[in-house]
């Protein structure tokens, strides 16, 4: 029986990966959950799930849970070091890193210097600080398991090859839900327009994310960590009905795929149980009834978030982190109204246009890079 930490339980991933384990409770211990601020979620999860910590981003919503499940075993805890307490627990196997944004950073460090297996949902991870984590994982001989659709893809497609003998990587994407629209088309999208993706079902900033394009880019950034490609090795195609997840090209001129119907169960359960495969239910693709698959070449021009990002990886530094950070920044701000879908982009570059580059940033750099670019933008954006 596999021991698990969740970090982010209350999320799109972080609710999945319970409903794999929901359906398989003999293989599975839920040791501790952690959240942020969704203490009523948090509290069914206790009930259900029986944890024996539960760890929320604070002592406010730490003392609101700690009321609601006064009856239970669980112990309530909050803030920064009970997140990392609850990713370094002596009897955990693995640690599912579901936190949305650079919160995660401190707890799947530490969790990876405690030997803790890594199911890998948390993109801030590797674009921020792949150079830290990679050279940690193999000098702590742990398992980076990505969780990722199109990074799960070409983990499977990988799984038996020599990374050597790669010669290309397809990223493919769905293309969110402004794929073909011009720029003039953007100009006055709604929250509620973007959050329409057509095929996978995901946390707003995700959506979000998808629909800027900016999410492909952070997964450039992570494949090349992952799987220790050059930039150029990688390749975005747009496969609008998400049958294809990712494809591998190899020196010999072979290319496999890993299909699939969009259910991120599949890429969860995948990396819980590797390199083992178990049932898992719903839809099965019917190939009798795929008349076509269908690629283009991404519109970079209009959906700018692939170039910004390659860019951001190839000054590098810390680069990659005030990309990030303007992103999260900025996609706050679009959720709030407070900005246009086109002003992402806008404030992604005046961030990085400003920045001073880090050559080799530790994680305290980081970390203050990332305060760093926050100011910047919310004293200096408007009136630049």
């Amino acid at each position: 029986m596999k021991k698990i930490t969740i970090l982010g339980s209350t999320g799109s991933i972080g609710t999945q990966t319970l409903d794999v384990i929901r359906k398989n409770p003999e293989d599975f211990e839920v040791v501790a959950l952690t959240a942020g601020s969704n203490v009523q979620r948090m509290a069914e999860q206790i009930k259900e799930f029986h944890p024996r910590y539960a760890v929320m981003k604070d002592a406010e919503t730490a003392e609101e849970l700690r009321k609601i499940v006064k009856d239970s075993d669980c112990k309530v805890l909050g803030g920064m070091e009970s997140f990392i307490e609850a990713a370094t627990l002596p009897e955990l196997n693995v640690v599912v890193a579901a936190m949305v944004g650079m919160i995660g950073l401190r707890p799947v460090i530490e969790a990876v210097k405690a030997g803790k297996d890594i199911a890998l949902a948390n993109k801030e991870t590797l674009v921020t600080a792949g150079h830290i984590i990679i050279p940690l994982a193999k000098e702590y001989h742990v398992n980076i398991l990505p969780v990722d659709s199109e990074h799960s893809a070409i983990f499977q497609c990988l799984n038996g090859e020599k990374r050597g003998q790669v010669e290309t990587i397809y990223l493919t994407a769905s293309g969110g839900p402004f794929r073909g629209k011009t720029r003039e088309d953007l100009k006055n999208v709604t929250v509620e327009q973007a959050l329409a993706h057509p095929n996978w079902a995901m946390g707003a900033k995700i959506t979000t994310d998808s629909a800027t394009m900016i999410n492909k880019g952070l997964e450039i950034i992570e494949a090349k960590w992952l799987f220790g490609v050059e930039l150029s090795q990688i390749h975005v195609l747009i496969q609008p009905q998400s049958i294809i997840h990712s494809m591998v090209g190899f020196q010999d001129g072979a290319v496999m795929a890993q299909f699939g119907t969009p259910d991120m169960r599949l890429p969860i359960q995948y990396a819980l149980y590797y390199p083992d495969r178990v049932f898992l239910d719903g839809e099965r693709l019917d190939f009798e009834k795929i008349t076509e698959i269908h690629f283009e070449k991404p519109n970079t021009d209009v959906l700018r978030g692939i170039p910004l990002a390659v860019e951001a990886s190839e000054i590098g530094g810390s680069m990659p982190t005030v990309m990030n950070a303007a992103n999260e920044y900025a996609v706050a701000g679009f959720l709030h109204k407070d900005i246009d879908f086109l002003q992402i982009y806008d404030m992604i570059e005046y961030a990085m246009k400003y920045h001073s580059k880090i050559e080799h940033p530790n994680l305290d750099e980081i970390l203050a890079v990332e305060q760093e670019t926050y100011q910047r933008l919310k004293k200096d954006w408007r009136t630049a």
